[in-house]
Parts: structure tokens; C-alpha cells; sequence
């Protein structure tokens, strides 16, 4: 086994080395004009401002966990949680940091030398997260399981890193969400300015957003599902296969780091003037290196190809997920073009329009989750499943730089604007942000694809735990449990939802207030206060993650004590099934929305300004909390309730039930 690990440890460092060669280089290149400088500086302080006040209140919910952790699990189990939990804040962390310094360095890029070195610098920003995800990632599980060699206690680390991506998904979620509805209701449609105007007072709430959501919240969360991949893999692979079985995965998250390292470099330095192309050009090159590695290694471990097989299947159903949420949330296929043409009647058709498309967009997902778990259990049993999870993820590394690249973009689009650049800059800079908006939709897709196998393989495993071979929905306790979990994510969707919904208000208000009492900021002769913007989108957030994150972890330790592990296995199931169809449901008709407001923002059905466009913003408002918030959150509630059950259940099997 000490190759094997030493193998894997080996490629995480050449993950860490690789995100640390990327910053230096990052930060080393030119940030621009003073004025440019000025508002970097601005979104960066927001940033890291928010960051670590949420983590004071972190630190206060690891202490406490770790001293229930400790009085019923033990010592080990408590330290376990702890390096978990310090793993997901320094993966979220470490991309901010660098994203917040990559945005204004690639509107300056844009400025200066164009669209490929834009676009390098801002997939470099991007590489940095998802290298730091995989990195620490795959540092962590092989160490505690090397070191204890007991892969339950890996369970108690994934408990950490779960917590933390639940808090940083749905803190971040809320922060972003309530800026950007603000900015854009009260800028857009009330005033008529344009996005990213350096009039509207939320403008740099709306871009600290871009990072503590979209880049620490999604870092913290496909740190999660990649972390608890490898631990279901490992933890059925020990019980099936022994060390070989525990091997496999290991080495197959090392192929991925290589994978995605490779991927990252052809990327870097390509000469393709069409950003998509390059980044799919990247993706795709490493998956193809994950399917050859993957065979072999499968074949040289177990003499046979069929748990390679298992990953492959997982593998494409990730990238088949990923294709289809493209064509139901991008511009260039008809779901979003009808959106955008029902705008012409009014926000109220709009809406109408899109919440269909979020729906119609769950059948083909969920028939390739099913033929994925249906090929993986053919080929290699339950530890197959766990297997298609883990291939699914394989690519995480450069599937995360892809997806955080977005936010990036974003960004930068922002300081060009506010900072008064040449149109010709902006224009380099949209089109890195059009292909962003695509490249964070299909990330949301993939994310919820993974999610879902994951969920798959660790309900597989909570039923090795407590010795289930079976669960009878006929039996009262377990329907009990089953409608208890089907509930939890609706639940969870409103407490978020109605979260945002408070922010944005305060926010609506504070923006309307600037621009009644403060008329020098339309006429450019009196500068908004954006840290008071900061400070209510800080302060709710804050504020209302609390409630929802409580809610996912009590509701399986409360059943499983009261009803028993077999109603637990039901709860389980149900919050599977709602979680993900609510979570692509709420993905893809946000991210349909979005495009179809920037559609028309081109110029078609009237464009900026027109009636149409107003009905696509009062859209795509609706759709933020969905595409950003209570959606991604959803993929981590599903997993974290199987980690806690997990976790807790010798708990459960010793007391049993109390009714």
C-alpha cells in the first residue's frame, strides 16, 4: 500500500506546485491604470472581508462539533472533522485570493495584448481553485487513510468538509445573489444604466459576489463532492477487493490530477481566438487521458477492465450532462431563443417560459445518472457505483478552472466598464464572460450530476454500515422517512430563497436611497457609498446561512434516532431523488433566463432598454437565487445528510429507535 500512497501524495503535490507556479504568475503580470487598480482593490478588501467573518463563525461551529465528535466517536474521529473542515476553507480561500487578483490583471491583458492573453490569465485564475481543490483534496484522504488505515474514519473527514461547503455555498450564494438582484433591478430597470455602471451603489457588492459565490462557495463545494467520491470508492473497494480495492481509487484521482494538469497547460497556451474552443479543447483532452489511465490501471490492479469500465460510464455521463445543459441553457440553441421571444409579452410570460425549460431539463439527466448506475453495477457491483462517481470527478481539477475562469471574466468585464475602457476592451471582455455564463452552466450541471452518484454510493454505503440489504417502503417508519426527505430540499430551497429574498430587499432600498437622496450620482458628480452595499450583503448572509445549514445537519440525526436506521435510509432516498431534480430544475432554467437577458442585450427583440429587456431582467432576477444559491446548495444537503448518517450511525444502531 505505501506506493500506492506515496504515488498518490505525489500527484497532489504536483497539483499544490503546479496552483502555486500558476499565482506567482498571475500576480506578477501588470494590474493597469490607478483607477483600475482602485476598484480591484475595492472588490478585494469586499472579498476577504466576508470571507473571514464568515469564518469567525465557522470556527465557533468546528469547536462545538469537534467536542460532540470527540464525547461520541472519539479523539480521532474529532481530529479527522477538524483537518476536513480547515481543507475545505483553505480550497474555497486559496481561489478568492487569487481571483480577486486575477480580474483586473486580465481586463489589463485585454487592454494591452488581447484576447489570448486575457483569456490565459483568466483560465490561470480559474486553474489555481480547481488545482488547490484536487490538491489538498487527494492530500487529505490519502494521508488520514494511510495513517489510520480505517476508512471510517475518512467519513469523519468528509463530515468536515461537507459542513464547511454547505456554509460556503449557501453564505456565499446569499451574498452574491442579493447584490446582483439589487444592481440590477433598481440599475437596470429602474434608472437604465447599464451593468457594471460605476453608478449604481451595488456595483461592487454585485463583483465581490462573482468571487465568495462563485468561486470560494464553488470551490468549497466540488472540494466536497470530490473529496467524498474518493472516501465512498475507497471505503467499498477495502470491503470488496481489500487493498487493491482501496488502491484503485487513489491512483485513479492521481491520473486525474496528471490529467488536468495537462489539460490546464494545452489550454494556457493555446492559439485558439476562440475561448471555447480552447477550454473544451482542454476538458476533453483530459478526460480522454482519465479513460486510457483508468483501463490500465484497472487492468493491472484487478486483472480485469470492467471496474475501469464503471468509470468510464460515470465519466460520460458527466460530460453527456454537461453537453445538455449547454443546449438548454445556451444562447445558441432554441430553449433560450423562446425565452427570450416570450419576453417581448412581459415578465410574466418570460417566467413562464423558463420555468418550463427548467423543467423539461430533468428527463435526460436523470436517464443518464440512471444508465450510469445501471452500467457501473453491471460491470463492478456496488463498488462500481462509487466508481462512476469517482470518474465523474476525475477531471475535477480542470473542470473547477473551467468553471471558476467564469467569475473571473466576469469580473473583469466589471472593472473595464467601471473604469472607463475602451469599447473595444469590453468587447474582449463579453466575450470572455458569454462563454463564462455557458462554462458556469455546465459546471452547475456536471456539479449536480456528480453530486447525485456520489449521494448514490454513499446511501450504498451507509446501508454496509448498518448491515441493510434491503428497505421496505411498506413499512410505516421507512415512508415516513422517505416523505421527511423528500420534503428537506423544498424546505431547504425556501429558507434560502426567502433569504435572498430579504437581502435584496434591504438592498433595493439602499440603492434607491442613494440615487433619491444622492442626485449627484447619476450626473458622475457625487460617488456612490459601495460599502454600505458591501456591509447589508455581508450582514444577511451572514446572518441567514445560519438557519438552513442547522436544518440539513439535524433533520438525519433527529430520524435516525427517533425512527431508526431503516427510516433513515428512507429520508436518505427521498432527499435524493427531490434534491436532484430540484437542483437541475433550479440550475438550468436560472442559467436559461440569464442567457436569454443577454440575448436580447445584443441587440435582438429590441434590446437594451427595451420592454423585452426589462421582462428578461425581472427573469433573470428570478433566476439568480435558483442558478446560484438554493440550487448549488442542494448538491451539497444531499451529500452532507449521507456523510452525518454515516458518521452517526453506531449511534444509531446501538440505541436504536426512541419511538
Amino acid at each position: 500500500m505505501d506506493v500506492y500512497y506515496y504515488l498518490a501524495v505525489g500527484a497532489a503535490l504536483l497539483a499544490l506546485l503546479s496552483a502555486v507556479i500558476l499565482a506567482k504568475q498571475v500576480s506578477s503580470q501588470a494590474e493597469g491604470t490607478d483607477r483600475m487598480k482602485e476598484i480591484a482593490l475595492a472588490i478585494r478588501e469586499g472579498a476577504n472581508a466576508f470571507l473571514w467573518a464568515e469564518y469567525k463563525i465557522l470556527a465557533v461551529f468546528i469547536v462545538v462539533l469537534f467536542g460532540v465528535i470527540s464525547f461520541a466517536m472519539g479523539l480521532v474521529a474529532a481530529i479527522a472533522f477538524v483537518i476536513g473542515a480547515v481543507s475545505s476553507i483553505l480550497a474555497g480561500y486559496f481561489g478568492m485570493n487569487i481571483a480577486t487578483k486575477a480580474n483586473v490583471r486580465t481586463a489589463n491583458a485585454a487592454k494591452e495584448h488581447g484576447m489570448l492573453r486575457a483569456l490565459s490569465i483568466a483560465f490561470s485564475g480559474g486553474a489555481v481553485t480547481g488545482l488547490s481543490v484536487v490538491g489538498l483534496g487527494l492530500l487529505g484522504v490519502g494521508t488520514i487513510f494511510y495513517v489510520t488505515g480505517d476508512p471510517n474514519v475518512l467519513f469523519d473527514y468528509g463530515l468536515g468538509v461537507s459542513s464547511i461547503a454547505l456554509f460556503a455555498r449557501v453564505g456565499g450564494g446569499i451574498y452574491t445573489k442579493a447584490a446582483d438582484v439589487g444592481a440590477d433591478l433598481v440599475g437596470k430597470v429602474e434608472a437604465g444604466i447599464p451593468e457594471d455602471d460605476p453608478r449604481n451603489p451595488a456595483v461592487i457588492a454585485d463583483n465581490v459576489g462573482d468571487n465568495v459565490g462563485d468561486v470560494a462557495g464553488m470551490g468549497a463545494d466540488l472540494f466536497e463532492s470530490y473529496v467524498v467520491s474518493i472516501i465512498s470508492a475507497i471505503s467499498l473497494g477495502v470491503v470488496t477487493f481489500q487493498t487493491e480495492g482501496g488502491a484503485f481509487p487513489l491512483l485513479l484521482a492521481a491520473v486525474g490530477i496528471l490529467a488536468s494538469v495537462l489539460g490546464t497547460i494545452l489550454v494556457r497556451f493555446s492559439k485558439q481566438q476562440n475561448p471555447k474552443r480552447a477550454l473544451d479543447i482542454g476538458t476533453y483532452f483530459s478526460g480522454g487521458i482519465v479513460v486510457i489511465g483508468a483501463l490500465i490501471l484497472s487492468n493491472f490492479l484487478f486483472g480485469s477492465l470492467n471496474p475501469g469500465f464503471a468509470v468510464v460510464s460515470g465519466l460520460a455521463a458527466g460530460i453527456l450532462i454537461g453537453i445538455l445543459t449547454e443546449v438548454y441553457t445556451s444562447a445558441e440553441f432554441k430553449s433560450v431563443k423562446k425565452i427570450a421571444k416570450q419576453s417581448e409579452t412581459g415578465a410574466a410570460t418570460n417566467i413562464i417560459s423558463g420555468l418550463a425549460v427548467g423543467m423539461s431539463s430533468v428527463t435526460v439527466p436523470l436517464l443518464l445518472i440512471c444508465a450510469a448506475i445501471f452500467v457501473s453495477y453491471e460491470v463492478s457491483g456496488l463498488y462500481g457505483i462509487a466508481l462512476a462517481a469517482l470518474g465523474m470527478l476525475s477531471t475535477t481539477g480542470i473542470t473547477v478552472a473551467v468553471d471558476a475562469y467564469g467569475p473571473i471574466a466576469d469580473n473583469a468585464g466589471g472593472i473595464a466598464e467601471m473604469s472607463g475602457m475602451d469599447s473595444s476592451v469590453r468587447e474582449i471582455t463579453d466575450e470572455l464572460d458569454a462563454v463564462g455564463n455557458t462554462t458556469a452552466a455546465v459546471g452547475k450541471g456536471f456539479a449536480i450530476g456528480s453530486a447525485a452518484l456520489t449521494a448514490v454510493s454513499l446511501f450504498v454505503s451507509y446501508a454496509e454500515a448498518v448491515d441493510l440489504d434491503a428497505i421496505s417502503i411498506l413499512e410505516p417508519r421507512v415512508m415516513i422517512g422517505l416523505f421527511i426527505g423528500g420534503m428537506m430540499p423544498f424546505l431547504f430551497s425556501a429558507f434560502t430563497m426567502q433569504s435572498v429574498g430579504k437581502a435584496a430587499f434591504e438592498m433595493i432600498e439602499e440603492v434607491r436611497r442613494q440615487f433619491r437622496t444622492m442626485p449627484g450620482i447619476m450626473e458622475g458628480t457625487t460617488k456612490p457609498d459601495y460599502k454600505k452595499c458591501v456591509a447589508i450583503s455581508t450582514k444577511a448572509a451572514l446572518k441567514e446561512m445560519l438557519a438552513p445549514g442547522l436544518i440539513a445537519i439535524a433533520t438525519p440525526v433527529v430520524v435516525g434516532l427517533t425512527l431508526g436506521v431503516q427510516a433513515l435510509g428512507g429520508t436518505l432516498a427521498g432527499a435524493l431523488v427531490t434534491g436532484v431534480m430540484m437542483a437541475i430544475f433550479m440550475a438550468n432554467s436560472g442559467g436559461a433566463w440569464d442567457n436569454a437577458k443577454k440575448f436580447i442585450e445584443q441587440g435582438n427583440h429590441g434590446g437594451k432598454g427595451s420592454e423585452a429587456h426589462k421582462a428578461s431582467v425581472v427573469g433573470d432576477t428570478v433566476g439568480d437565487p435558483f442558478k446560484d444559491t438554493s440550487g448549488p446548495s442542494l448538491n451539497t444537503l444531499i451529500k452532507l445528510m449521507s456523510i452525518i448518517a454515516l458518521v452517526f450511525a453506531p449511534i444509531f444502531m446501538s440505541r436504536g429507535s426512541l419511538l
